[in-house]
């Protein structure tokens, strides 16, 4: 894979920008994590060399000074939100990503269920954890916020919180997704140290939009595609250019609430540490971007990957079409149509000659592999099986898997456990590989280049079942498919 990140500089200068900025403030240093700390699975995607844990594994060079808050709505556990990636509820991720914190040698201090109203289920949710041994804390709605200062910012606002005991200089503040309240505990936590007499600072670690990048670069494109639900918009921070005459790139959300949070400051500490949203933030990021020409294309392909998941989300779960449609307005920002994407054109051209469901990977060094559905495999697992062959040096003409073996699948499927559909998955081929691989050399062979899946890109011309989703994320591979659950001819 082409690398356009450089990892190791951002391991070594973020975590000295994080120290330099706790050092600003004194005695501690509260740090809202927006995004994901240890599963950012879209930075990876635009910055080539960029690890999903890599913010994760930049911690880890403070992991001594640091301890970590765990933030959920009593909201969001009434109505049990689910984790759109993981298909797991808010109240199930605070425990996993506790015990993966944990796993990874960080200590976590604590979980704070805020929105707090008199909600049952926040009740039994707090009388569970505390079953475990976790500390919870409890943050009230205070009516009127953001807006009304004069109240937030005193002991009937701010005040009637609990305070969370924290021990260590550095108190990383995250949640399972957005909207928890992070940025209401750490003000919230302002408040209550200043009153103890504690000098305590504020932070905000937001990998995207990157703010010293162009406002309109691939990227910055990208993040707007991602949040394309949330209605969030890339703009150049006025406050920032006002106070420096510099341009940095931020978002709508920040830069509206800024001059809430420059007065909830100036009532904390009698003056705003900061004159701008981008002063808030710790990233570094574009510092280590080393080829700029490989996240730019890396961007590109994100923008169209988004697009086409915001169509499946209209076939398969009803959405709204507003997402496709700013999609769509970024893509002509970016001068931007699918055919880009290399495999979408591939897949779309091999189903125009054959008329079946078809699939194409564009593998690291550019070769394009494409497949078409037959009597006995689905597209997806039928491409995978020639990409290996491929990249295994086997003749295309050879059947790695015969057909005597797999009928008896096909019957099982069908016969005992009654489903529609007799062709294999990606899954059921790999496991067919796998039990053929122990004599036949070719399928040991075609096995071990799974990991050079990583970072290919595949297009299907139809939709993806659940399982054959679940197996490309696996392989480290970025899937777009047409939003189609057949097409007339098979």
């Amino acid at each position: 894979m082409q690398l356009g990140f450089d990892h190791d500089k951002y391991l070594k200068i973020q975590s000295e920008h994080i120290k330099d900025r706790i050092a600003q403030f004194g005695d501690k240093l509260y740090m809202e994590f927006g995004g994901k700390l240890f599963d950012d699975l879209h930075a990876s995607r635009v910055l080539p060399g960029f690890q999903p844990d890599s913010k994760l594994q930049m911690l880890t060079n403070l992991s001594e000074m640091a301890e970590i808050i765990i933030v959920i709505s009593a909201l969001d556990i009434e109505k049990n939100k689910v984790r759109g990636d993981l298909g797991i509820t808010y109240d199930e991720d605070v425990l996993r990503l506790k015990a993966e914190f944990e796993n990874r040698g960080f200590y976590v201090s604590s979980v704070v269920i805020t929105h707090c109203n008199g909600q049952s289920s926040a009740a039994a949710y707090r009388k569970r954890l505390e079953k475990k041994g976790i500390k919870v804390y409890y943050h009230y709605t205070i009516e009127g916020y953001p807006n009304n200062v004069a109240l937030i910012d005193s002991d009937e606002g701010f005040g009637k919180n609990d305070y969370v005991k924290t021990s260590r200089p550095l108190v990383i503040v995250t949640a399972p997704g957005p909207g928890s309240g992070k940025m209401a505990v750490c003000l919230s936590q302002l408040y209550q140290e200043n009153k103890r007499g504690v000098k305590a600072g504020y932070a905000k670690f937001e990998t995207f939009p990157v703010w010293n990048i162009p406002l309109n670069h691939p990227i910055n494109l990208a993040y707007e595609a991602a949040t394309a639900d949330l209605n969030d918009v890339n703009m150049i921070d006025p406050f920032h250019l006002d106070a420096y005459g510099a341009v940095a790139v931020n978002y709508n959300r920040d830069i509206e609430i800024f001059p809430v949070l420059r007065a909830l400051f100036e009532g904390i500490y009698g003056e705003s540490p900061y004159k701008s949203p981008t002063d808030m933030g710790v990233n570094m990021i574009g510092w280590c971007i080393k080829n700029d020409d490989v996240c730019r294309k890396a961007g590109l392909n994100e923008i169209i990957r988004r697009y086409y998941a915001a169509l499946c989300n209209v076939v398969e779960k009803d959405a709204s079409e507003n997402e496709v449609n700013k999609i769509l307005l970024l893509m002509q920002k970016a001068g931007l149509n699918t055919d880009y994407r290399r495999c979408t054109v591939a897949a779309l051209e091999r189903q125009a000659k054959c008329q079946k469901p078809s699939a194409a990977i564009e593998l690291q060094d550019g070769t394009l592999i494409t497949a078409e559905t037959s009597s006995l495999l689905g597209p997806s697992a039928a491409l995978i099986l020639n990409a290996s062959k491929h990249l295994a040096g086997i003749d295309h003409s050879i059947k790695l898997i015969p057909q005597s073996m797999i009928e008896p699948i096909q019957k099982t499927k069908v016969e005992y456990l009654h489903g529609h559909n007799p062709r294999l998955h990606t899954d059921e081929v790999l496991v067919a590989l796998s039990i053929l691989s122990v004599e036949d050399e070719r399928c040991r062979r075609a096995l071990e280049q799974l990991p050079k899946f990583k970072g290919c890109q595949v297009h299907s011309t139809v939709l993806l079942s659940e399982v054959d989703r679940k197996v490309f994320k696996k392989l480290g591979v970025d899937v777009t498919c047409d939003p189609v659950k057949k097409i007339s001819k098979i």
